[in-house]
């Protein structure tokens, strides 16, 4: 009773301040006033301390229904969104790249920097996370997508302890199958190497192994096969995007819902940059955005990082990346690709079991289950000469009869009877220029961070480039996982990090 009593105090406490300081009018309140800082970092405590302190049970109320009640409580007393005029570092891109940035730095941080994250899709409708398939591999060529993607399993894992208790991205563990013909038998048996020897733990399957170990599969024109035992498989992507954004706000992050439209430059004279004449090298300074009711307003930060997915290439040109001198000539290689995903149903009785793994042919032709009653989620990057319009995302049906369906029948022959029951497209932020993430700092606006270009792969390493970043800004220089040579600097100097295993 006497610890009920104290809780009951503190919302007693909470209330009379409110009052004292502004009559119950939450516009009279100092934003700045700490307070209000504690009450809105400590409000996840708070509920979790009321689990266990309030009368829940003898008003018969379930925990759902208490912690809403709690949460209701808490939000009248907050402090209400002020408009961000500036800020420490400034986040442009909500989804799951910006959103696990914005967590990580305030997670380090907490008051230490003031961070906002601009997204213009505030309903997430188009946004790349929410469209994703999901998948999460270490079956990579690249030292640096296997570490990521191993710590993203690692973080998945124990992702509770991270973001919530209530946190669950209904991970499925059933791997990753890749196939590969006798072209590419060497380098899918070499990378599984490298693979196992960096922590993760797939075999390599002849013809022989495969066909017991997956009987609906034709082997024909296969060679080998590499299959994942552990930390592979698929998530919803959305649970992940959410819980990061639930996180990063919980620790004092401010998200707002407006289009970046341009920048503002500072002139520098005292400055000297290679490869721009003395005295006219300007600083990135200012943010111009566009609220949803037409707006435009400014917002100055120290830092800016560019996790705007497909459009970051767009946004950058507004930065004079890729249309100015020296070294601003390069220009940011990240466009949208537009890729379909098709929903199909098979009620075969030999189609592939519960337990089938996500399925890659050598034509990059992929396919996995999709809960229960034969439904199975499925797809095929086109090549380089048959990229669709990607002015929409409307869905072209006519890919899937022609380019789909014919090869998955002839890899699983129970998929001859397969029927869309439902698709949805989403774009890749594709780096036109090796398919591969670009990490770090800009050589001439040393103030900016790009984490953008991972063509398809980067909903899985969300967790480990959110970290990575946050090393950067913070104690300037990278801790756990050493991301250098994804650097911006390599097209610069011209050494692409190509990926042999892109989908």
């Amino acid at each position: 009773m006497l610890l009920m009593r104290k809780v009951r105090n503190l919302c007693s406490v909470t209330r009379f301040f409110s009052d004292y300081r502004g009559g119950g009018n939450q516009n009279n309140r100092p934003a700045d006033h700490p307070f209000w800082r504690t009450v809105n970092i400590l409000k996840n405590d708070f509920k979790q301390v009321g689990q266990f302190l309030l009368p829940r049970s003898s008003a018969g109320k379930s925990s759902q229904d208490a912690d809403r009640e709690l949460d209701a409580y808490l939000d009248k007393y907050r402090r209400p969104e002020i408009f961000p005029e500036h800020c420490d570092v400034l986040v442009i891109g909500g989804g799951g790249m910006g959103s696990s940035i914005a967590y990580w730095l305030k997670k380090e941080a907490r008051e230490g920097l003031n961070v906002v994250v601009v997204e213009k899709d505030s309903s997430y409708s188009n946004a790349s996370t929410a469209l994703s398939v999901g998948g999460l591999r270490q079956q990579f060529s690249l030292v640096e997508n296997i570490e990521m993607s191993l710590y993203g399993a690692d973080f998945i894992r124990n992702i509770k302890e991270h973001l919530g208790d209530d946190m669950d991205v209904n991970f499925t563990p059933h791997g990753y199958l890749l196939l590969a013909s006798e072209a590419g038998a060497e380098t899918l048996d070499r990378n599984s190497r490298l693979q196992n020897e960096l922590g993760a733990r797939n075999e390599i399957l002849t013809v022989e192994k495969l066909k017991r170990k997956f009987p609906w599969l034709n082997v024909d024109g296969i060679a080998l096969g590499c299959h994942g035992l552990e930390k592979e498989g698929w998530f919803d992507p959305w649970c992940l995007l959410s819980g990061f954004k639930r996180r990063a706000q919980e620790y004092g992050a401010q998200y707002i819902s407006a289009e970046v439209k341009g920048f503002e430059f500072e002139p520098m004279p005292d400055m000297i940059v290679v490869g721009i004449e003395a005295g006219k090298y300007e600083a990135l300074r200012k943010a111009i955005v566009r609220l949803p009711n037409g707006e435009e307003k400014t917002i100055k930060f120290a830092i800016c990082i560019l996790a705007a997915g497909a459009e970051s290439g767009k946004i950058a040109e507004m930065m004079k990346i890729g249309t100015g001198e020296g070294l601003l000539q390069m220009p940011l290689p990240v466009e949208p690709r537009k890729r379909y995903v098709y929903v199909v149903n098979s009620q075969s009785n030999d189609c592939p079991g519960l337990n089938t793994p996500l399925t890659i042919d050598p034509t990059t032709t992929y396919f996995r289950r999709d809960g229960l009653c034969g439904n199975f989620v499925c797809g095929k990057s086109p090549t380089e000469d048959h990229e669709p319009n990607c002015s929409n995302l409307d869905v072209d049906h006519e890919y899937f009869e022609s380019e789909v369906w014919p090869l998955l029948a002839k890899r699983v022959p129970s998929f001859e009877s397969l029927k869309v029951s439902s698709s949805w497209a989403g774009y890749y932020e594709y780096n036109i220029y090796d398919k591969n993430g670009i990490i770090g700092n800009h050589p001439y606006h040393q103030n900016l961070f790009f984490a953008t270009g991972f063509s398809g792969h980067g909903i899985q390493q969300t967790p480990a480039v959110g970290r990575a970043i946050m090393e950067l800004i913070i104690h300037g220089q990278y801790r756990t996982i050493d991301l250098t040579r994804l650097g911006f600097d390599r097209l610069i100097v011209d050494q692409p990090m190509f990926e042999s295993n892109i989908v």
